[in-house]
């Protein structure tokens, strides 16, 4: 059985986009492989945070991987703060990062904007996603592919740190999904979406109100010319929903375009928006029971054990591989 490792930010409530490039794939792969599953807070505080809004925001995403679907008796679910593996393994990583290779990352320079009043950890934090990934050995890491360049660093840091201290950590692999891996903004469907786009008809939120997301995607930008077709280059718009509305059903681009081929725009997404919809509703329902439940609370403090017992062993394999320790 494969081990799998992947996490999410506690940035705001995760987006559709965030839903089917990441949680999507949790649910359906925690079935046969060995999970992990990480709120990842200490990425969070590379940027400045609210502290009573960062518990808030944790709470809730934890309550929304379960409500999707992640069952805490298949996968393990955690706060990556409760498991202090993750900052010291980050921390001897980064003698075995370069400066150049950090400076290299496309994130950082889109995050950091020219600004000189920028955090350290903003610019080192490639190194604590690679100790989150290589403290379980894990085979293969699901993720949308804005995150590929960082899974590359992974593996290159895990490959240099082998070659040098002999073999500790396992090589993943990067496992991106066909359909609805970079799911684009509403409104400016060349640019991906966000949460924390400042035009909040660009976005659709995991917790919106039905209304909200059928208002978003009936405003979504789309072309003059009227017909349904897949082209990203001339027809972004348009492209967008499509791959969208695939994702959400588990149909093919071409099934979906063919389903669409004599429907106006409006009723194209008046079905893309029912779709939105009827993914998200039950998913709200289970986080609603979830979020001010005791359940909630046993799941991460049992999932941090699971985590802690695993992690550590890995951690105490690297430091003696590097002569850390008595």
């Amino acid at each position: 059985m494969k081990t799998i490792f992947s996490g999410i930010q506690p940035s705001g409530s995760p987006t559709i986009g965030n839903y089917l490039g990441a949680i999507k794939q949790f649910v359906d792969l925690q079935h046969d492989h060995d999970c992990y599953f990480c709120i990842v807070d200490q990425h969070a505080i590379t940027v400045p945070q609210d502290p009573k809004q960062l518990k808030e925001n944790t709470r809730s995403l934890a309550a929304l991987y379960i409500a999707s679907g992640i069952d805490p008796n298949k996968a393990t679910l955690f706060v990556q703060s409760d498991v202090s593996a993750h900052a010291e393994l980050g921390w001897m990583l980064q003698s075995m990062t370069y400066m150049g290779e950090l400076e290299r990352m496309t994130q950082f320079k889109d995050k950091a904007d020219g600004r000189s009043a920028v955090s350290s950890a903003l610019f080192t934090y490639p190194t604590l996603m690679a100790a989150d990934i290589l403290l379980y050995q894990a085979n293969i890491v699901p993720v949308g592919d804005d995150q590929t360049q960082h899974l590359e660093i992974t593996r290159d840091i895990a490959d240099r740190f082998n070659n040098r201290f002999g073999n500790t950590f396992t090589i993943p692999d990067i496992q991106i999904p066909q359909v609805g891996a970079r799911v684009m903004s509403l409104q400016e469907p060349t640019k991906k979406m966000s949460k924390s786009d400042e035009n909040v008809r660009g976005f659709i939120s995991m917790l919106d109100t039905p209304k909200q997301m059928e208002k978003k995607v009936k405003s979504a930008v789309t072309d003059s010319d009227g017909v349904v077709a897949y082209d990203v280059e001339n027809k972004p718009g348009v492209s967008n929903l499509l791959s969208l509305y695939a994702a959400l059903t588990n149909q093919s681009i071409d099934a979906s375009v063919a389903h669409f081929s004599d429907k106006r725009y409006g009723d194209f997404k008046g079905e893309v928006a029912e779709a939105v919809v009827e993914t998200l509703n039950p998913i709200q329902e289970r986080y609603n029971e979830l979020i001010q439940s005791t359940e909630l609370d046993d799941i991460l403090t049992e999932g941090a054990s699971k985590a802690e017992n695993i992690a550590n062993k890995t951690l105490l394999a690297a430091k003696d591989k590097m002569g850390l320790g008595k």
